[in-house]
């Protein structure tokens, strides 16, 4: 009986030291990127199957993310192995990541301008670019016979906008341009990406300018011509495959579903342009790895694996973000990729293209700046308050936050020695 215990004993033991070893070697990926349900599992499922060894692919929002890697660094050892997250997530832990220069990509070309942004303005290779996403227009074809004579989607304005949709209102009956102004759709990012930099050539700096005053009232005259219901709208797929609205700005990831379910009812076009140029905000993602990874061998092998042209192309499939390599895309790509790759390269290749970097450098502050744009919105959109006013008030708010953070400027704002200044 002893023997058949010390036996039992003994094979506990090792099974212990198995499990154990196997929980050791799963890499911990902490990301703020595929956090919907759907594309989480896909993640799992369908893009980090073909690594060699198990990946435990978490999501987090922005907050509890950094927190949770805030305190491993503390510590001085931790279980996250890669970070996944968007250029602004990475620039306030730079110094706390691991060189990635020497990762063995294979012959995988890399975009250049993304990799100069993972260097986080530093000799290393901070986080590898991952994916890349934007912010598009897209349209029923119902709206295509309202458009004013001799406008082409591919150089839309502002004013054109603005005609258009004043049209279809008036020649249907009711307003069909669609705007995610709901509690969680991407409004903030319209304001900070696309309508600034556009009429202000600015985020930041020229905040409460005579310019930024001019785009306020543009968008005033656009909202004339909005759904009501923009109110309550997160994702734009929705009111457009219901035909609620004809015209819609949103997330590339949040249109999919209309081009995918009906691929002969939508297009897809560059955001417009104003007077400074056609603002728009390109959304790179990367994969970093954290002083304190517990494998940096294993954490390394995944980020070559994350850019290996196979997995670039599972991870549009699952994400609607494009690839960051070159890589063909196979025929059989959903009908959004196939709509959204030709709009995104004329918006990004336009002469006017004017790109806006997400807000970098604010930390835990994100939420409080895109706050100031979008209390901005509710009041003079929603509430019609003075323009003027509003933006005195919002720009004390604006200065406090970046000053609080000690963010210096980033594009299309020129680069500042210190806090970035609001003018």
């Amino acid at each position: 009986m002893t023997n058949v215990l010390r036996k039992l004993a003994g094979a506990a033991l090792a099974l212990s030291f198995a499990l154990g070893a196997a929980q050791a070697q799963q890499v911990l990926f902490w990301s703020t990127q595929a956090r919907p349900v759907e594309e989480t599992q896909k993640m799992r499922d369908e893009v980090l199957k073909g690594f060699d060894g198990p990946v435990d692919y978490q999501v987090a929002e922005d907050g509890p993310w950094l927190t949770r890697l805030q305190a491993e660094l503390q510590a001085g050892s931790g279980t996250i192995g890669l970070l996944g997250g968007l250029h602004g997530d990475f620039s306030t832990v730079g110094a706390n990541l691991v060189d990635l220069s020497a990762v063995d990509v294979g012959g995988v070309k890399v975009n250049e301008a993304y990799k100069k942004l993972g260097t986080l303005g530093t000799g290393e290779q901070k986080y590898m670019p991952w994916m890349q996403a934007t912010y598009l227009m897209a349209a029923n074809k119902q709206a295509l016979q309202y458009l004013p004579p001799g406008v082409d989607l591919k150089t839309i304005t502002y004013d054109q906008l603005i005609e258009w949709s004043k049209t279809i209102a008036e020649k249907t009956g009711s307003p069909k341009f669609g705007f995610p102004a709901g509690p969680k759709g991407l409004k903030h990012r319209f304001f900070e990406g696309f309508l600034y930099p556009s009429y202000t050539g600015s985020m930041v700096t020229k905040f409460r300018s005579a310019e930024a005053e001019t785009a306020w009232n543009k968008f005033k005259e656009l909202w004339q011509y909005t759904n009501p219901n923009s109110t309550n709208y997160a994702f734009m797929q929705e009111p457009l495959l219901s035909g609620e609205v004809w015209i819609a700005f949103d997330h590339v990831a949040r249109l999919a579903d209309a081009f995918n379910q009906k691929p002969d009812d939508f297009v897809a076009f560059p955001a417009p342009a104003g007077p400074a140029g056609r603002g728009f905000m390109p959304v790179v993602a990367g994969v970093a790895i954290p002083k304190t990874s517990p494998d940096m061998a294993k954490a390394k092998a995944l980020v070559a694996y994350m850019l290996k042209p196979e997995t670039q192309i599972a991870t549009l499939k699952a994400t609607n973000f494009f690839p960051v390599v070159d890589v063909k895309l196979p025929d059989d790509m959903p009908a959004s990729v196939k709509a959204f790759g030709p709009a995104i390269a004329t918006m990004t290749g336009a002469p006017d293209a004017l790109p806006a970097l997400l807000p970098m450098g604010l930390g835990d502050l994100g939420g409080k700046f895109n706050q100031v744009y979008t209390d901005s919105f509710e009041r003079i959109v929603l509430g019609g308050e003075d323009v003027h006013g509003v933006l005195e008030e919002q720009a004390a708010a604006l200065k406090a936050i970046i000053d609080q953070a000690k963010a210096p400027c980033w594009a299309p704002d020129k680069p500042s020695e210190g806090a970035c200044p609001v003018d």
